[in-house]
């Protein structure tokens, strides 16, 4: 394992480098503090290296559940991976400036800005026509959703449910579960989950 005066020799924080932050220098970043190689964020993500490498050069977007996947492996959450910007001083988000994670064809809208030692994450979760979770996962915590729009296939473990409007749903977070959009306009779902992982 590297000493932290190494990593700071191979590279700097997202936070020092200004307009160059982003996903691929926040994820390097991480991995040098965690002390891996690529090879070993690989195995622990179940993915190739050379994928870790092509998000680390900025040249491929990982899915969200990849994004899951990473964070477990680097002892983060996908927070701490994709977000520029600080918390605010008050309490309010203000529609219109809301942070947007996108990857692929699913957006989350931040409804509560991750802290250091927060229990709580609310996104809306913004699903274009088609688009899906990329499989499964599975975390410790409780999940709620709310569909504001449109319509999603919820698979839990081995059952498959499909929502809309007005629906609701709730599962413990450890059950496999992934979503797709089986209708022909983008699905919004307001959800819930905690403690936070994303």
């Amino acid at each position: 394992m590297k000493k932290k005066s190494e990593v700071a020799a191979e590279t700097e924080s997202p936070e020092k480098k200004g307009g160059h932050s982003g996903l691929a220098v926040r994820l390097r970043y991480a991995r040098l503090i965690a002390g891996l190689t690529l090879m070993q964020v690989a195995q622990k993500a179940e993915c190739s290296e050379s994928l870790i490498s092509k998000i680390e050069r900025g040249s491929a977007t990982p899915s969200l559940a990849m994004l899951h996947r990473l964070a477990n492996a680097l002892d983060t959450n996908i927070s701490t991976l994709m977000s520029d910007e600080a918390p605010p001083a008050g309490p309010v988000l203000r529609q219109g400036e809301r942070p947007v994670i996108k990857t692929g064809d699913i957006s989350l809208e931040r409804l509560v800005l991750p802290t250091r030692g927060g229990l709580l994450q609310a996104n809306i979760h913004i699903v274009a026509p088609g688009g899906a979770s990329d499989g499964q996962i599975e975390h410790v915590g409780e999940e709620v959703g709310y569909v504001l729009e449109g319509e999603l296939e919820l698979r839990l473990g081995d059952e498959s449910y499909v929502v809309g409007p007005g629906d609701t749903f709730s599962f413990q977070s450890n059950t496999p579960h992934g979503y797709r959009n089986v209708g022909n306009v983008e699905a919004k779902v307001l959800w819930v989950n905690s403690p936070a992982t994303f």
